[in-house]
């Protein structure tokens, strides 16, 4: 994969939120105008290059924003950005004219017509703060959180509904949550996934738990190879697609397959332990981890590098698997065959921290900038020089017009790159 540009672009980035969201203790809906002129950019605060990429930060308390001054830039690169303290953007989700943005402090609607945002948390009707996904499931809107269960709310009501481990929820995190096109409900969680037939959510027979123990049968590559469930996806004919800890998934028509890096997932770390410069190991904060790399053989491995750790999953046109992993870089698998891109093919880093699927593009959030990938294999790379809040790119999405909203550590960007 060598015919690529890495080069990099000035892009137009739309004045997106004259807001600053205090995400510690307002609650109600508020809005703050702050007038820029056409030449005027706010710049950032600190470089926010912290957290390990997971959401792993909840505990940190961070003060207010602090008031940026504007600075003298060319009108092309004017921005302004949505600054959320030390937080991850872990999701974004446009709906309609709002825009749901999902952070470990909590999740914001913010109406991009009325200027003007809702801040949620625990204060108002979560039972955790940290937001992994945000998404709509038929009249509701869906948040998953890090240790409260899935959250919905019917905007026309102001009562939160909880589904918890009770209701037959796996665990208390959820990551991912996906309604079929089949009309079916999958939830992926830190034990297992699970499906809600016909997303009849409130009937508790409508609930299924998909384990490692309960979809595997002894037999090589089948069922899910870990329980740790990150991403979903569902593919080009209806097949729904698990980014997992230990490898990639698939389940179609009832039969559960797997792959790992031992068939051809991420990067061989000869390949790539001279190119990671981003090295937080979550072996040395949790034993889970540390566990995992022994059963995975991976206990000499002191850098941030697990081939089978898919922390991204998106599926293209035509109806190939992306998946980011944790240090091994980009696979692509087409049913049969895989290649993986490192920064030895134009990459700015092997960790793939989020990823959109755009018709024939795909755009691609790492820990060194943003990548957009056209469909001749073409790469272009995206930096804090162009307008991103941070390098840190956790989470994309596009909106009814078009423009792509990217999610950072320490706050957002919206990007008109018409």
């Amino acid at each position: 994969m060598k015919n690529f540009h890495n080069r990099t672009m000035k892009i137009t980035i739309v004045v997106v939120l004259a807001i600053s969201v205090v995400l510690l203790g307002w609650l109600g809906s508020k809005s703050m105008t702050l007038e820029f002129s056409d030449a005027a950019v706010v710049k950032t605060a600190a470089d926010t290059h912290g957290s390990d990429g997971h959401g792993h930060d909840d505990a940190h308390e961070s003060p207010a924003p602090v008031a940026q001054q504007p600075v003298d830039t060319a009108p092309s690169n004017k921005f302004n950005q949505f600054e959320v303290g030390n937080r991850n953007v872990k999701s974004i989700f446009p709906d309609g004219d709002a825009v749901w943005i999902g952070t470990s402090g909590g999740a914001v609607r913010y109406d991009t017509k009325r200027d003007d945002y809702q801040l949620y948390s625990v204060r108002n009707g979560l039972l955790a703060n940290g937001v992994f996904n945000v998404t709509r499931v038929d009249e509701r809107i869906a948040v998953g959180t890090y240790g409260g269960g899935l959250a919905m709310l019917d905007e026309h009501d102001t009562e939160w509904q909880i589904y918890n481990v009770p209701e037959g929820l796996g665990d208390a995190f959820v990551y991912w949550t996906l309604q079929t096109t089949a009309g079916d409900l999958w939830i992926a969680t830190w034990t297992g996934a699970n499906k809600i037939i016909a997303s009849d959510i409130d009937n508790p027979d409508a609930w299924e738990i998909h384990t490692v123990n309960s979809t595997s049968n002894g037999e090589k590559n089948v069922g899910l190879p870990n329980d740790w469930v990150y991403g979903l996806a569902e593919g080009k004919n209806g097949e729904l697609w698990f980014a997992t800890e230990g490898g990639l998934a698939r389940y179609d028509n009832g039969v559960w397959n797997h792959w790992k890096h031992e068939d051809g997932l991420g990067a061989n770390y000869d390949l790539v332990k001279g190119q990671n410069s981003f090295m937080t190991d979550p072996a040395d904060v949790s034993t889970h981890h540390a566990k995992q790399k022994v059963e995975m053989g991976l206990q000499d491995v002191t850098t941030a590098y697990n081939p089978n750790y898919i922390v991204a999953i998106a599926v293209d046109a035509k109806g190939a698997v992306w998946a980011g992993t944790w240090g091994g870089g980009l696979s692509r698998f087409d049913g049969t065959n895989w290649t993986t891109m490192t920064m030895s093919d134009g990459l700015p880093s092997n960790h793939i921290f989020s990823l959109y699927a755009d018709g024939d593009d795909l755009w691609i959030g790492t820990s060194h900038g943003l990548v957009k990938k056209t469909h001749d294999g073409a790469l272009t790379t995206y930096t804090r020089a162009d307008g991103l809040y941070s390098d840190a790119v956790f989470s994309l999405a596009k909106d009814q017009d078009g423009t792509l909203w990217v999610g950072s550590y320490g706050g957002v960007a919206r990007l008109n790159l018409q």
